[in-house]
C-alpha cells in the first residue's frame, strides 16, 4: 500500500489558513510564523519555480478566504447582492490577493536563496499591497503580534511592517534550522530577535500629558439594514440625544455616521443646525466637547457648481458654537467610491444596494480638533488599517480617535481584526487610541496596544473611562515606514547582486 500524502499545495492551503489564528478574536500569535515556516519549507524544497509560484498561490487562498470571509456578509446579507454573484465577487478578491504570495514564491525561488529572499519579498509585497490600487493591507502579517507578542516592540521603530519582518525572518530561521542549515547560527539569530523585540517593549517612546481626560464612547448598535431609513431617523436622532445625555466624560464620542442625516460642511456655528444645536445645548457653557459622525456637504473643489458628499466627523465644544470638521481622506474602494463608473456602476444600479458610494476624499493633511483640552487626531473606519497615514497628524496630537460603523460585516471576525489594527496603531504612534463603533468593537486602547476597557459587541450600551493624552513622537512617527521599506529594499539589492556574481 501507498502511504498516504499529502500535497505541497493543499497543505499549503490549510498552512495559509492556519495563519488566522493569529489574528483577533483569536490572538494566537505563534499560528502565523508556524503557517510561514510551513510555506518557507516547501518554497525551499520545491522542484521548480512554477511549483513554488502554485504553492504561494494556494496558501494565499486558504489565508484570505479564512480570514476576509465576511466580504461575502457584506455583499450578500447586508448589500442584497445575489448569494451567487456576492460568492464569486468574494472568491475573485481573494484569488486577487493571493497573487502577491505567488509572486513572492516566484521570485524567491528564482533567487537561489529562497530561505533568504522569501522573508524579505513577503513584507516587501504586503506593503505593494498596502498602496496599490489605493490599498488593502488588511491581515499584513505584522498584526498578528498586536499586543503581546515580545515582536511588537518594533512597532514604536519600524510600524507593522518592521514587525512583520520579524515575523517572516523568524519563520525563515526555523525552516533553516530543522533543514541543519548553520543550525546554530539560526538559533542564535532567532533567540537575538525575539529578545531585542521583548527589550524595546519596555521603551517608553512618549510622555503622559498633563491629567486624563475622562471620555464617554457612544455605541448605538443601529442594524444597517435600517441604518439609513428615513422613517427612523429621527429615532436615531433621539436615541443619541438621550445617550449623550447620560454621558458622564467630559469627550463624547459617536460613531461613524451616527446621524443619518447630511449636514453642512460650510457651516461655522452649530445653532444654523436644528440637530447640531440640540446636541451641543447638552455641553453649553462647560468645558466638555463632543465629537459626532455624520455625512456632511459641501461644494466640490474641482467644481464649485457640483455638491460633494464627505464621511465626516463635526467637533462641538461647550465653550462656543463653533463647528470643527474632519472629513475621511481614504476611501474604501466600491464601498464609498466607485472606480472607472463607466465599467462598475451597473453593478450598484442593478444588485447592490450600497448607501455612501459615491463619496468625495477630504484633505490628506487636516489638523488635529482642539477639544477637551485634547488635540484629537481622528480617523475613520478604513483610515486606521494605514499607519503611515495616521501619523500625518503626529506629533501635535494627543490623543488617537477612531470612528466606525462594521455593522457591514454581521457577526464575523471583521470588527475584532479592525479592533487589533487599531491596537497597532497605538503601538507605533506611544498613543491612547479611543473607538467609537455603531456595533462594536467600541474600547479605549493604551499606548501598550492593551485594550483597557471595552463594550460587548451588537449592544447598546455607554463605555465611560478615562484617556491619557500624550506628547512626544517614536521612530515610526517622524519617519514612518521608510526604515523598514529601506532595509528591506537593501537587502534584496544585495542579494541580486550575490546572484549576478
Amino acid at each position: 500500500m501507498t502511504p498516504f500524502k499529502i500535497s505541497p499545495k493543499f497543505a499549503s492551503f490549510i498552512l495559509g489558513a492556519l495563519c488566522v489564528f493569529g489574528f483577533a478574536p483569536y490572538y494566537l500569535f505563534i499560528a502565523p510564523i508556524i503557517g510561514l515556516a510551513g510555506l518557507f519549507y516547501f518554497w525551499q524544497v520545491s522542484h521548480s519555480v512554477k511549483q513554488a509560484t502554485k504553492i504561494g498561490f494556494s496558501f494565499g487562498l486558504g489565508f484570505f478566504i479564512a480570514g476576509i470571509y465576511w466580504i461575502y456578509i457584506s455583499l450578500h446579507d447586508v448589500g442584497g447582492m445575489p448569494f451567487w454573484m456576492a460568492g464569486i465577487a468574494t472568491f475573485c478578491l481573494c484569488a486577487f490577493l493571493a497573487l502577491f504570495p505567488a509572486l513572492v514564491g516566484y521570485l524567491a525561488k528564482r533567487s537561489h536563496r529562497t530561505l533568504f529572499a522569501a522573508p524579505i519579498l513577503w513584507v516587501l509585497a504586503e506593503w505593494v499591497r498596502s498602496w496599490i490600487f489605493t490599498g488593502f493591507p488588511w491581515l499584513a502579517i505584522g498584526y498578528s503580534q498586536a499586543p503581546v507578542s515580545p515582536l511588537v516592540g518594533y512597532a514604536p521603530i519600524f510600524g507593522v511592517f518592521g514587525v512583520g519582518a520579524a515575523v517572516s525572518i523568524s519563520a525563515a530561521l526555523i525552516v533553516a534550522a530543522y533543514l541543519n542549515h548553520q543550525r546554530r547560527h539560526a538559533f542564535l539569530a532567532l533567540s537575538g530577535i525575539w529578545l531585542i523585540g521583548g527589550l524595546l517593549s519596555l521603551a517608553a517612546w512618549t510622555t503622559p500629558l498633563g491629567k486624563a481626560t475622562n471620555v464617554t464612547l457612544l455605541q448605538g448598535n443601529i442594524a444597517q439594514e435600517i441604518k439609513w431609513d428615513e422613517a427612523i431617523a429621527l429615532q436615531t436622532i433621539n436615541q443619541y440625544l438621550g445617550m449623550a445625555k447620560q454621558a458622564k466624560g467630559d469627550l463624547i464620542i459617536l460613531p461613524e455616521t451616527a446621524l443619518p442625516i447630511t449636514m453642512d460642511a460650510t457651516q461655522v456655528d452649530a445653532h444654523q443646525d436644528q440637530v447640531l444645536s440640540a446636541f451641543h445645548d447638552l455641553i453649553a457653557h462647560t468645558e466638555k466637547a463632543l465629537l459626532i459622525g455624520a455625512v456632511s456637504q459641501g461644494a466640490d473643489k474641482e467644481d464649485a457648481s457640483k455638491q460633494a458628499y464627505f464621511n465626516s466627523v463635526l467637533g462641538l465644544n461647550g465653550k462656543d458654537t463653533s463647528v470643527q470638521f474632519y472629513h475621511k481622506s481614504h476611501l474604501v474602494p466600491f464601498g464609498e467610491f466607485i472606480p472607472l463608473k463607466p465599467i462598475f456602476a451597473w453593478i450598484y444600479q442593478d444588485w447592490l444596494n450600497m448607501p455612501l458610494s459615491d463619496l468625495t476624499r477630504g484633505d490628506k493633511h487636516q489638523q488635529p480638533m482642539n477639544l477637551a483640552n485634547q488635540k484629537i487626531a481622528v480617523n475613520i473606519c478604513y483610515e486606521d488599517v494605514f499607519g503611515e497615514e495616521i501619523i500625518r497628524q503626529l506629533p501635535q496630537a494627543t490623543l488617537l480617535v477612531n470612528v466606525s460603523n462594521d455593522a457591514w460585516y454581521g457577526r464575523s471576525n471583521a470588527a475584532d481584526q479592525h479592533m487589533q489594527f487599531s491596537q497597532m496603531r497605538a503601538l507605533e504612534t506611544g498613543r491612547t487610541v479611543l473607538r467609537a463603533t455603531n456595533t462594536g468593537v467600541t474600547a479605549i486602547i493604551s499606548p501598550q496596544g492593551i485594550v483597557s476597557a471595552a463594550l460587548p459587541q451588537f449592544q447598546t450600551a455607554i463605555l465611560n473611562g478615562s484617556a491619557q493624552g500624550y506628547v512626544g513622537a517614536t521612530p515610526f512617527v517622524r519617519w514612518g515606514n521608510w526604515p523598514a521599506i529601506g532595509l528591506l529594499l537593501i537587502a534584496l539589492i544585495l542579494l541580486w547582486g550575490r546572484k549576478k556574481k
